[in-house]
């Protein structure tokens, strides 16, 4: 069964004392909406730079990337892969946070007090191939 993969990169603009509520209130939406219409996929925040692959269905993925462009917690938004793929690597992760050089990938929980991780679960070689391409992304921007 084929999707649709996008992956973007952007400068956060969420200021830092408001950080860590604002992450909880997007991943606590972006889980939800994510589950209806379907698409799953991984952020990667690294300082000051968010890399995200979503994949799904191609009008909904588009339709989300349109919105993210104009996100104010957003600018410098850059679309870095935009294709068809055989099969979603992340179908099972709504949401995750991927880890820096050295961390643990790790699938995000929303609570209404903030973001936890959920039980860990290894990735697969095709989920590694991508997360490190994402972390690569990273790396291409500092």
């Amino acid at each position: 069964m084929g999707s649709f993969r996008l992956m973007y990169r952007s400068r956060n603009r969420i200021p830092v004392d408001e950080r860590k509520a604002e992450l909880g209130d997007l991943f606590t939406g972006a889980r939800r909406f994510n589950k209806e219409a379907g698409i799953s996929g991984a952020l990667l925040l690294h300082g000051e730079t968010f890399v995200q692959l979503l994949e799904g269905d191609e009008s909904a993925v588009r339709s989300l990337y349109s919105r993210i462009e104009t996100d104010p917690r957003h600018d410098e938004v850059e679309l870095l892969e935009a294709r068809d793929v055989d099969d979603a690597v992340f179908r099972r992760w709504a949401m995750a946070r991927v880890g820096d050089e050295g961390e643990a990938d790790i699938r995000l929980i929303a609570h209404a007090d903030g973001v936890h991780p959920a039980a860990p679960k290894g990735t697969t070689p095709e989920q590694d191939a991508v997360l490190e391409e994402m972390r690569a992304a990273v790396r291409a921007r500092a």
